[in-house]
């Protein structure tokens, strides 16, 4: 799976290096939650089968907690927003702990009292910590003045810097072990993280099989084709377009013509390198600091598409019913149509991350395995629409158990890297995902 993007100059190169260090975010380094009862899930409680198997697989916890914590998460991020606005010097930022529970941090100052009984008020843990969040931009800022100032040798392997709110400090993902670090920066908090990697170029040139006639739902699998270049990736959200028509939103690098929106063809993926007939056409690509496009569904197929629906291909979906804010600590799932469901939790928000020569701004993470083909599939926590798989850190292995049994075995668990659909909502008046 190659880089997106040319190859740049290393004097290029290192302002896009410079620029990548402009998060915002936080860094949860705990692994996946504890194991919970594992009783048999309420029948009415509408996950499918193959999500309640992931959930048991990759975080070991019950289809009802799974839903219990995604519904914690956005409260945790409704409280942030206000408390980031009302008590600025003493937030020191918002996340679920290994439990579950909601955790508030908060500095010594002014506003303090105030904010710790909101908190609690709203049911959460308090944690006291010795930074507020605007004390960690400055630290972060610092660190960015460093880099400035260091060598290419230095500057090319700095992936990114955050603000880890879990650990009240300021988090480095880095290519490689041993670089230099100025003296404020603790070495437990400088993380090696492989380079992310996005898309699957398709071996030969698609075969076109008859159409299908199935349902089609995030996770499914598609073909997009231009000329001598293919691309295969998997169907994002479902949604409505400003004008009304049946559109769904995947990854813009899953567009294998940037310079010509519409030169490209999209088909259904049939298995093997069988494909449909044309079945959409792209309507808006952005790859760049955003990493998104938005389909327009073909008349004639445009009623396969109207539904809420992510799945894995040819099992029971799960049916969308809102948008929610990625929040660290928070149990998520991605569907893709190459590795099915596999489960994590957010460990990071609002970061710029490098993929190739382009920036990821306003990104998360998650501790999840996605390989090629998984692009542009959607990730959902509980039952609410999160973001689109972008890339990942692990793409170049045949399967996932590889990555995974070495995560476990090293503590560097493979990163999935999303971008946030409540951005491409923003970004784009109008436009709707579909809900139940």
């Amino acid at each position: 799976m190659p880089r997106i993007g040319k190859r740049r100059s290393a004097p290029a190169r290192k302002r896009i290096q410079r620029a990548a260090v402009a998060a915002s975010a936080a860094v949860l380094l705990f692994g996946p939650t504890a194991a919970l009862s594992s009783a048999a899930p309420d029948p009415g409680i509408g996950l499918p089968a193959d999500l309640v198997a992931a959930l048991n697989r990759d975080l070991h916890i019950s289809p009802e907690e799974y839903l219990a914590r995604a519904d914690t998460a956005q409260q945790v991020a409704a409280f942030a927003t206000t408390a980031q606005r009302q008590f600025p010097q003493v937030f020191g930022g918002a996340w679920l702990d290994e439990q579950g529970r909601g955790v508030v941090a908060l500095a010594n100052g002014p506003g303090g009292d105030e904010a710790r009984g909101a908190a609690e008020s709203s049911g959460f843990v308090v944690r006291n910590v010795a930074k507020s969040e605007t004390t960690l931009r400055g630290e972060k800022s610092a660190f960015e003045r460093w880099l400035d100032g260091q060598p290419e040798a230095v500057s090319s392997l700095v992936r990114g810097v955050v603000i880890d709110t879990v650990n009240n400090s300021i988090a480095v993902r880095v290519d490689k072990v041993g670089l230099p670090m100025p003296n404020f920066i603790d070495p437990a908090r400088v993380i090696v993280t492989a380079p992310p990697v996005a898309a699957e170029t398709l071996p030969q040139a698609a075969a076109v099989a008859e159409a299908g006639a199935a349902t089609v739902g995030g996770g499914d699998g598609f073909a997009a084709i231009s000329g001598d270049s293919s691309l295969r990736c998997s169907f994002g959200f479902n949604g409505i377009g400003p004008a009304g028509n049946t559109v769904n939103i995947t990854a813009g690098h899953c567009n294998p013509n940037l310079d010509d929106i519409g030169a490209a063809t999209v088909h259904e993926s049939l298995g093997g390198n069988k494909v449909g007939p044309q079945i959409a056409t792209y309507q808006k690509s952005v790859l760049g600091s955003q990493d998104y496009s938005i389909m327009s569904i073909a008349d004639g197929a445009a009623g396969r598409f109207q539904n809420n629906q992510v799945k894995v291909p040819g099992a029971a979906p799960i049916a969308v019913d809102g948008v929610a804010t990625p929040v660290v600590g928070a149990p998520v799932c991605k569907s893709g149509s190459r590795t099915g469901f596999s489960c994590g939790v957010v460990n990071a928000v609002d970061q710029t991350v490098q993929v190739g020569d382009r920036q990821l701004t306003q990104s998360f993470s998650a501790n999840i395995c996605a390989l090629p083909g998984d692009s542009g599939g959607p990730i959902v926590t509980g039952r609410q629409a999160l973001g689109i798989s972008s890339a990942s850190s692990v793409a170049d292995y045949p399967i996932c158990e590889i990555p995974n049994i070495l995560g476990v075995l090293t503590g560097n668990a493979p990163q999935l890297f999303a971008q946030p659909v409540s951005v491409v909502l923003s970004d784009n008046p109008g436009l709707r995902i579909r809900t139940s």
